[in-house]
């Protein structure tokens, strides 16, 4: 029976693609985990080192779980862009817009976004058949390779984590919820440009959940294709689903849509970093040799949760450093995401001035007059990359918090946050 190209592991007649009978096996990189920044990792290093043996890890029957990533264009150098080029994505360069109860704004930054489906496709086309390995759980990392869960071990010069991310009680802050659905409406809907927050809803949490700002996030995807996602940031990490889908019927019920076919969907929780102790952190999760990446190593943005900018340049990094041993990635990863967390201390002041500064009610109040800024300023904000000048425009002028409030908010961290059973591996947000 022939082996899989450059792989000694013969396949097993009836399993899925990439779905290998394992036995001990020499990879040069070993990638656990196949979401956004594991898949990217894998396909950066393809492209740098087409000769490098890559085997990428992935415990679901896809890549990419269920997720949908979007973000500006102006976020990505143009090897980021090169990066993602083989990915089917859908993208608007008329711009998009915002809309709060005070008023509506159009912002001419082009917009791009893909879906897991597009994403795990787009791997399976460009990577070799021997580096996929899906539905294979690992047991556990070292640094020299992977015990699977099934048996086997994947022997490799270096091993990435990239499995989802760990809540600890080293980490404080609040959290992200969400439930998105795509629809196939009878009529066209004649959105033209996409619609990332629609805050002129009511701001009323769901029942038990404590205060919350809420959005509508709804993306045009063909004449009669659309993405609708509720979303709120919550002191608590509980999901009601029920009551979610019932504020998206109500919203599309508003717009005339009725009678839709509901062709997908997508649920989760997201950590909002308000502070913590991130070498305790680093020390919780770290294994001796191996390197920590994706949002599992601290790769996040701590407000947004938007990582696709941070998880392409780690890819791109990787691939330009792969031939260093896995001791030595591993030592340049959790510097580099030391300073990652340094860098991004400016925004976990922010989420503490969200969730303790401002009352439920008043949390509108501080993307209401975030978004009267100027483009590139909120452009530079998602992507983690605010400038001095930036920083100061975001918090001078007439505070939405109270001066009083502002400074308790300053000494607080929030609560840990432990709760991990309902977080979901959701490695990127929208923008």
């Amino acid at each position: 029976m022939p082996c899989c190209r450059r792989c000694n592991i013969a396949p097993v007649p009836g399993l899925p693609y990439g779905q290998h009978g394992m036995s001990d096996a020499q990879f040069d990189v070993a990638i656990v985990g196949g979401g956004l920044a594991g898949g990217l990792i894998a396909l950066a290093m393809h492209r740098a080192r087409p000769e490098y043996r890559i085997a990428l890890i992935e415990a679901g029957k896809t890549f990419g779980g269920n997720h949908r990533w979007s973000w500006f264009d102006t976020d990505l150098c143009d090897a980021g862009r090169a990066l993602l080029s083989g990915f089917r994505q859908t993208g608007w360069d008329t711009g998009y817009d915002v809309e709060f109860p005070k008023y509506r704004r159009t912002l001419q930054t082009a917009y791009r976004s893909m879906t897991s489906h597009e994403f795990h496709e787009g791997l399976l086309r460009d990577l070799p058949a021997e580096a996929v390995m899906l539905g294979q759980k690992a047991a556990s990392l070292d640094a020299r390779g992977v015990d699977l869960d099934g048996g086997g071990r994947i022997e490799a010069r270096a091993a990435i984590d990239c499995r989802p991310f760990q809540p600890s009680a080293h980490l404080h802050g609040g959290w992200q919820i969400f439930l998105g659905r795509h629809m196939r409406l009878p009529q066209p809907h004649g959105i033209e440009r996409p619609t990332i927050m629609d805050a002129a809803v009511d701001q009323v949490a769901p029942h038990g959940n404590g205060g919350a700002y809420r959005f509508v996030y709804v993306l045009p995807l063909g004449a009669h294709d659309v993405f609708v996602e509720d979303t709120y940031y919550a002191d608590e990490p509980k999901l009601d689903r029920g009551a979610l889908s019932a504020r998206i019927d109500a919203y599309c019920s508003q717009r005339g849509w009725q009678d839709a076919a509901i062709t997908g969907n997508e649920a989760g929780l997201l950590p909002v970093l308000t502070g913590g102790n991130f070498s305790a952190y680093q020390d919780e999760i770290r294994v001796p040799g191996v390197t920590a990446a994706g949002a599992r190593g601290g790769f996040t943005h701590p407000l947004t949760s938007y990582t696709i900018s941070i998880a392409i340049e780690n890819a791109l990094a990787i691939a330009k450093e792969a031939d260093l041993t896995g001791p030595q990635l591993a030592a340049l990863f959790e510097a580099r995401a030391r300073r990652h967390w340094k860098k991004t201390g400016y925004y976990r002041l922010l989420a503490r001035l969200l969730f303790f500064a401002a009352k439920p009610e008043r949390r509108l109040k501080v993307f209401e007059r975030f978004y009267t800024l100027r483009a590139g300023l909120i452009e530079r904000f998602y992507a983690a990359r605010s400038n001095p000048l930036d920083k100061i425009r975001v918090l001078c002028g007439k505070p939405p918090v109270p001066i009083a409030s502002a400074i308790t908010a300053l000494f607080k961290s929030g609560p840990p946050l432990k709760d991990g059973s309902q977080t979901k591996d959701s490695t990127e947000m929208k923008a």
